[in-house]
């Protein structure tokens, strides 16, 4: 039976690029994004749209390497990229952006080989299983790409 894993599926699908029930998708609201405007920030201490967006790349990596059950030789340094500084010379808006949507097409294409049973399966490296996650991973999507597009507002 594979009909909880094709639900995560579409879930994932319609918030990134289809027709979610909050709004616009993921991807149509970062590529709304300038790169004039991505390092910008609101205040001190606070997160611009390229940290934002690389936070996002992180968790889609960590959850694409989960689920190919890759061995993170070093999860410190893995866990240090999460609201890593951000150099403006390696950490390009567009490189990152295309990276994320390629990172979660890699996501979605494994999850189709996989079935339910896979959902129940603990994570390495976390004392959750599958579903968790891969609910989860939606859920930091919508919440990250609200800020996104609260912050392109305020910065535009």
């Amino acid at each position: 039976m594979n009909s909880e894993i094709q639900s995560i599926i579409r879930n994932l699908e319609n918030t990134l690029d289809a027709d979610p029930w909050f709004g616009r998708p993921v991807y149509v609201i970062l590529r709304e994004v300038e790169s004039t405007i991505a390092y910008k920030k609101p205040a001190p201490g606070s997160h611009s749209l390229v940290e934002l967006l690389y936070h996002m790349l992180t968790w889609a990596e960590f959850t694409l390497k989960r689920i190919e059950k890759d061995d993170i030789d070093d999860l410190d340094a893995f866990e240090k990229l999460d609201w890593r500084e951000i150099d403006p010379q390696i950490h390009d808006w567009d490189e990152g952006l295309a990276a994320f949507i390629a990172t979660n097409q890699q996501i979605i294409a494994l999850l189709h080989t996989k079935d339910d049973a896979f959902l129940n399966e603990t994570v390495d490296y976390r004392s959750y299983d599958f579903r968790y996650l891969l609910n989860g991973i939606i859920q930091h999507n919508i919440y990250h790409t609200g800020q996104v597009a609260y912050l392109k507002k305020l910065l535009s």
